[in-house]
C-alpha cells in the first residue's frame, strides 16, 4: 500500500511542476486562448502576458505588464491598425502552424507578418518578448522587432541607413490614441533624414515634426536605438559604441525587479517609465524622463482655432476670439466660429461688415498661409487682413512678414515671453456691438408698445379658444374629429402593421425568393395576400444579440420617418424569436447595381438627380425628423430605386438616434470599411458629418461608376479618391468622364463637393443643407484642400 501512496504523491508533484511555467517551457501546436475566460501565455516570472486584453466591448490581442494595476500596462498591441476582435473569439496557435485569432462567425486575423516558415512552437519570454520558433528551435518572429507604443529593457529597434530611406523618415513607435484605445493614434517616433536625428511627428496629412527631441548622428555608422536593463537608452553603431545617449540610466542591482520600458504616449511625448516589481507583481510606475516637459510643445495638442500657454503647470487649450469650443467637455478638440462655417462660400462677407480686429500677443500659429507680405509694419499687416474679406487671422512676425492664415488656424502656441514667440496673432472677429447700438433706441421706444398689444392678443384668443370649444361640445363634432382620428390610426399611413410570422411566411413563398443579404439576415420578395402588393421583407437570424438591436434601432429609427427619399417601412412581425421587417418594395435593385453595370455608365443627368434624391434624403434624417438620426452606413448597397428610378436610403439598423438638443456621440464603430470617416477609428465624438463623410465616398462613386478601391486598374487609380484628388489638382479631370457626355462645370462642381465631404476633420465637411446648395449651384463652391490619402 505504501508504494502505491508514494508513486500517486510522486504523479501528483509531476502534475503541479508542470502546471508552473518554466524558461525551457515552450507554447506547442493546437494550443487555444479564448476571451470568454481571459486567458493568456505568461513569462516565467509572472511579469509578464500574452493573450486578450478587454478593450471597451471587444478584446485585442497585445502583450501586457502584470502590475498589479486594475488595467495592466500594455506594451504591445497586434494589428494595432485594426486590433479589435469581437466577444467569444479565440487565439491559436494552429496544428499546420499559424498563429491567429478567429472571431465567433469564423473570420480569421493573423497576429504576424507573412511568414517564409511554419511556426512550430511559441515562447513569452521574461523580458516581455514574445517569439516564435520552427522545428529547429530558431527564432522566426518576435514582437521586439515590430514595436507599436513601446520599447521595453533589452529591446532595440534598428535604423535603416540614411541613404536606404525612399521618403523623409523611418517610423519607429506610434502613439496609441488614448490609454483605453490602442489603435494607431496621432502621433510618431522618426529617424528623420533630412537633418539626421530622431524626432516627435504628428501622423497627419502635416506631418509637422516638433524637434525638442533630436540628435545628429553619422549616416554611415548609424545603427540602432537600445534601452538597457538600467534605463539607459542610447544609439549605438554597428560595431555596438555608443554614438549619443538618449538617457544616462540609473544603476541598479538588481534587474530582476525592476523593469524600464519607453512609451510614445497618446500626448506626443516620448517618455521612460520604471517599475519596481514587488511581491505579487505589485507596481507603480515612476516617470523617469520625458521628452518634453511642456504638452504645450506638442503640435496638435490643441485643435484647430485654439492654442495653448507655453510653461504653464496646467496644460488648457484656448479659443481665439470669436470663436467656441467644438465640444466643451473636450476643450482639445478644436473649436468654431460662433457665427457659422466659415469655410464654404462667401456668406460670411455680408455677417462681417462690422468687425474688431482682436491682437494676441506673443502668439503663434503654424505659417501655412495663402498670402505673404514682406517688410511690413504691425498696422499695416493689421489693416491688410481688415480689408480682405477672406482674411480670418493674420500673423505678424516682428521681424516685418506679415502671413494671411488659411482657415482653420493650426497648432497653436502662447508665451507669456515675447522673445520665446516674437510674433502677434491679427484675428477678425464679428462686432455685434455696433448692430445693437442702432437698434437700441428704437427698441427702448417701441417695447412697452410691444407689451400692451401682446396682453390684448393674448386675452382676446383665449376668449376666442373658450367659445369654440363649447361650440364643438355642444354639436357633437369632438366625438367626430376622436372617431376619424381612430379610424386614421388604424391604417399603415400613420402607424406600422404588426404581422404574423405565417402571415408573412405565406406573403414569401415559404421565404424562397432571396433579394439580398446582409450582416444581420436576408431580404425575402414577397406579396401581402389581401392586395398582391410586392413588398420585401427582411429576416433577422441573429436574434439573440445583434439581431435583437438591429431590429428595435430600424424600429425606432424607420419607423417614425416619412420622406420619399427614404425606403418606407410597412409593418413588422415580432412574434417568439421571429423578428422580421416588411418594407416596400423597390423594384430596380440598388445604387451599387445601377452605377457598377458592366452594361455601361447610366446617364449623368440621371446620377446627378440620384446624388441630389440622396443628400435630400440624409438632410431630412439630419435635421428635419425628430429626432435626429445619423445613419452610419450610407453606401450605395444601402440606396435603394424604386420603378420610377427614384434614390431611397434604407437599412437603418446601425442608425443612432441623438437625444434632443444633442449634436454628438460616443459610440462603437459601425458600419462598413471604405466608407467610415476616420472619427470612428480615433475615438472622437460622432456627428452627422460621419455620414457626411459616407456620402462624399458615394458621390464620388457615382460620378466615376466605380467602387472606391478597384484592385484591377492602374496602381495610382487603385483608391478613387486620392486619384481624383490627384486629377483636380492636375486640372485633368476629363481623365475622370471618359469621353461621355457631362456638364463641364457642373462635372467640377460636383467633385469638388466631393472632396469637400470626404475632408479627415468634421470641421472641414459641409453640412449636408450646403451640399446641396452647392451641387445646385445655388452657392458657391470654393477649392477644397487635398484630402489625407
Amino acid at each position: 500500500m505504501a508504494p502505491t501512496i508514494w508513486v500517486a504523491f510522486l504523479f501528483a508533484f509531476a502534475v503541479v511542476e508542470r502546471a508552473q511555467p518554466t524558461l525551457s517551457e515552450n507554447i506547442t501546436l493546437c494550443s487555444y486562448l479564448y476571451t470568454r475566460n481571459h486567458t493568456s501565455w505568461g513569462s516565467p516570472s509572472g511579469h509578464f502576458a500574452f493573450g486578450f486584453y478587454q478593450e471597451g466591448q471587444g478584446f485585442n490581442v497585445g502583450i501586457w505588464l502584470i502590475d498589479g494595476s486594475p488595467n495592466n500596462t500594455v506594451v504591445w498591441t497586434a494589428n494595432a491598425d485594426d486590433p479589435f476582435v469581437p466577444a467569444n473569439g479565440n487565439l491559436s496557435l494552429t496544428e499546420d502552424g499559424k498563429l491567429v485569432s478567429t472571431a465567433k462567425d469564423g473570420q480569421t486575423k493573423s497576429i504576424t507578418d507573412e511568414l517564409n516558415e511554419v511556426i512550430h512552437s511559441a515562447s513569452m519570454l521574461d523580458n516581455g518578448n514574445f517569439v516564435l520558433y520552427n522545428s529547429d528551435s530558431k527564432i522566426i518572429w518576435q514582437s521586439f522587432e515590430h514595436p507599436t507604443d513601446t520599447i521595453l529593457a533589452g529591446q532595440s529597434l534598428l535604423l535603416r541607413s540614411g541613404r536606404d530611406l525612399s521618403c523623409s523618415g523611418q517610423d519607429l513607435l506610434s502613439s496609441s490614441v488614448s490609454k483605453t484605445n490602442h489603435t494607431i493614434g496621432r502621433f510618431r517616433l522618426t529617424l528623420n533624414r533630412d537633418y539626421y536625428g530622431l524626432s516627435l511627428d504628428r501622423d497627419d496629412d502635416d506631418s509637422s515634426s516638433y524637434r525638442s527631441f533630436s540628435y545628429s548622428y553619422h549616416e554611415e555608422d548609424f545603427f540602432k536605438l537600445n534601452l538597457d536593463h538600467n534605463g539607459h537608452m542610447y544609439v549605438a553603431r554597428k560595431n555596438d559604441t555608443i554614438s549619443w545617449n538618449v538617457t544616462d540610466g540609473w544603476l541598479s542591482s538588481d534587474h530582476t525587479s525592476v523593469i524600464y520600458r519607453a512609451t510614445l504616449d497618446q500626448d506626443g511625448i516620448f517618455r521612460l517609465y520604471w517599475h519596481s516589481m514587488r511581491k505579487n507583481n505589485n507596481s507603480t510606475p515612476q516617470l523617469k524622463w520625458p521628452s518634453l516637459d511642456d504638452k504645450c510643445l506638442v503640435y496638435g495638442s490643441c485643435g484647430i482655432n485654439s492654442y495653448c500657454m507655453l510653461g504653464e503647470p496646467i496644460f488648457n487649450c484656448t479659443c481665439v476670439p470669436g470663436f467656441d469650443y467644438i465640444n466643451s467637455s473636450e476643450t482639445s478638440a478644436g473649436c468654431e466660429m460662433r457665427w457659422g462655417d466659415r469655410g464654404f462660400g462667401n456668406v460670411e462677407e455680408k455677417r462681417m461688415n462690422h468687425t474688431n480686429i482682436v491682437p494676441l500677443q506673443n502668439t503663434w500659429f503654424k505659417t501655412d498661409y495663402y498670402s505673404l507680405v514682406e517688410n511690413m509694419e504691425q498696422e499695416d499687416c493689421k489693416e491688410a487682413c481688415s480689408a480682405d474679406a477672406n482674411c480670418v487671422a493674420a500673423l505678424y512676425q516682428y521681424y516685418g512678414d506679415c502671413y494671411k492664415l488659411k482657415f482653420p488656424l493650426r497648432y497653436g502656441q502662447r508665451s507669456k515671453d515675447k522673445l520665446s514667440i516674437p510674433s502677434v496673432l491679427f484675428v477678425k472677429s464679428a462686432n455685434r456691438d455696433s448692430a445693437r447700438e442702432k437698434h437700441t433706441s428704437s427698441i427702448s421706444k417701441t417695447s412697452i408698445m410691444i407689451l400692451v398689444i401682446g396682453a390684448i392678443l393674448t386675452i382676446c384668443s383665449g376668449v376666442t379658444m373658450a367659445v369654440f370649444g363649447y361650440l364643438i361640445s355642444r354639436r357633437g363634432l369632438w366625438a367626430q374629429v376622436k372617431s376619424c382620428e381612430d379610424k386614421l390610426g388604424t391604417t399603415e399611413d400613420i402607424v406600422l402593421r404588426s404581422f404574423s410570422y405565417n402571415e408573412l411566411a405565406v406573403a414569401t413563398n415559404g421565404f424562397n425568393q432571396v433579394l439580398g443579404r446582409g450582416s444581420f439576415g436576408t431580404v425575402y420578395k414577397g406579396a401581402l395576400f389581401n392586395d398582391e402588393r410586392p413588398v420585401a421583407v427582411k429576416r433577422l437570424e441573429k436574434v439573440v444579440e445583434e439581431g435583437e438591436r438591429e431590429f428595435q434601432m430600424e424600429m425606432r429609427a424607420i419607423g417614425r420617418t416619412h420622406h420619399r427619399n427614404l425606403v418606407r417601412l410597412i409593418g413588422f412581425c415580432n412574434e417568439g424569436f421571429n423578428r422580421l421587417l416588411v418594407y416596400e418594395y423597390m423594384k430596380n435593385g440598388s445604387l451599387a447595381d445601377f452605377i457598377f453595370s458592366a452594361e455601361g455608365r447610366p446617364l449623368w443627368s440621371d446620377r446627378v438627380r440620384i446624388i441630389l434624391e440622396v443628400a435630400r434624403g440624409i438632410l431630412y434624417l439630419h435635421e428635419d425628423c425628430e429626432p435626429h438620426i445619423i445613419h452610419c452606413d450610407i453606401k450605395p448597397q444601402n440606396i435603394l430605386i424604386d420603378e420610377f428610378w427614384t434614390a431611397k436610403i434604407s437599412d437603418f439598423g446601425l442608425a443612432k438616434l441623438l437625444t434632443p438638443n444633442q449634436t454628438r456621440t460616443f459610440t462603437g464603430p459601425r458600419g462598413t470599411r471604405g466608407y467610415l470617416a476616420p472619427e470612428w477609428y480615433q475615438n472622437k465624438p460622432i456627428s452627422v458629418k460621419a455620414d457626411i463623410y459616407s456620402f462624399g465616398i458615394v458621390l464620388l462613386e457615382i460620378v466615376c461608376c466605380r467602387r472606391n478601391i478597384e484592385l484591377e486598374v492602374d496602381d495610382d487609380e487603385i483608391i478613387l479618391t486620392d486619384w481624383i484628388s490627384k486629377c483636380y489638382q492636375a486640372g485633368e479631370l476629363a481623365k475622370l468622364f471618359q469621353g461621355e457626355e457631362v456638364e463641364k462645370k457642373q462635372f467640377e462642381r460636383i467633385v469638388m463637393v466631393g472632396l469637400w465631404c470626404i475632408q479627415s476633420e468634421p470641421a472641414f465637411r459641409p453640412s449636408m443643407k450646403n451640399v446641396i446648395l452647392m451641387i445646385e449651384g445655388d452657392k458657391d463652391v470654393e477649392v477644397p484642400p487635398f484630402p489625407a490619402s
